[in-house]
């Protein structure tokens, strides 16, 4: 399968990249600065793109199959809209070049609610005050998720936890929203959106993706970068 990663540069990005390698498939990794990517192979193509520029999105999704999203950015309290203008341009060169397979990351925190089993400190202080700091970027991964619903396209969006640097993939729970979990290994969201790209599975869903085992201390549930 012949796969084009947006926001293949970040640490989860690069996981994407480097697991897909080792599946044998053909990435295209689209980043705004291809000389300082840190992988080379056969089967990987570096082309530059900013996903705010839709022509060099469109140039960057000809051909391809299959289109994974793992835009995003830094908490702020400035207005956030790289999640919509990026997938949005993503949407707009996938119908251009008749692509339908789409699987783009989000954040639990978008659903607004602790899944069921939550504990009371959880559900009324920490995911409250998490929704509270990074309130911009989540409206606007609202907005985006809305905009691949209605896209007509074989969506699926993977709503992560805390996102942490685990060692190594383990034996996580992928599955509709909501599951209890509060973090997520970039390790496991990767091997999540390449499994879920290459065998089609969730279409028109949106599903959770919670690691339980190594996970790291409350206190520093929902690191992003």
């Amino acid at each position: 399968m012949k796969i084009v990663v947006f926001g293949a540069s970040g640490p989860t990005g690069l996981q994407v990249v480097r697991q897909a390698l080792t599946r044998n498939q053909q990435i295209t990794a689209a980043v705004r600065r291809p000389g300082e990517f840190p992988v080379t192979d056969p089967l990987l193509r570096v082309v530059r793109t900013d996903a705010r520029d839709g022509d060099a999105v469109a140039a960057a999704v000809a051909g391809s199959d299959a289109v994974i999203s793992i835009l995003g950015g830094s908490y702020t309290w400035k207005p956030v809209s790289i999640f919509t203008d990026g997938v949005g341009n993503i949407l707009r060169a996938m119908r251009l070049h008749g692509v339908r397979r789409l699987v783009c990351v989000s954040s639990v925190c978008v659903a607004g609610t602790a899944a069921p089993g939550e504990t009371l400190l959880f559900r009324t202080l920490l995911l409250p005050a998490l929704r509270t700091l990074g309130r911009t970027a989540y409206a606007d991964m609202a907005r985006m998720e809305d905009a691949v619903r209605g896209s007509g396209l074989d969506w699926t969006i993977v709503r992560a936890s805390g996102l942490f640097d685990g060692a190594a993939r383990t034996d996580y729970t992928l599955a509709p929203s909501s599951i209890p979990g509060r973090y997520t290994a970039r390790a496991d969201l990767a091997d999540a959106l390449l499994t879920t790209t290459l065998e089609n599975r969730f279409l028109g869903a949106c599903v959770d993706v919670v690691t339980t085992t190594g996970t790291p201390r409350l206190t520093d549930a929902f690191r992003r970068g």
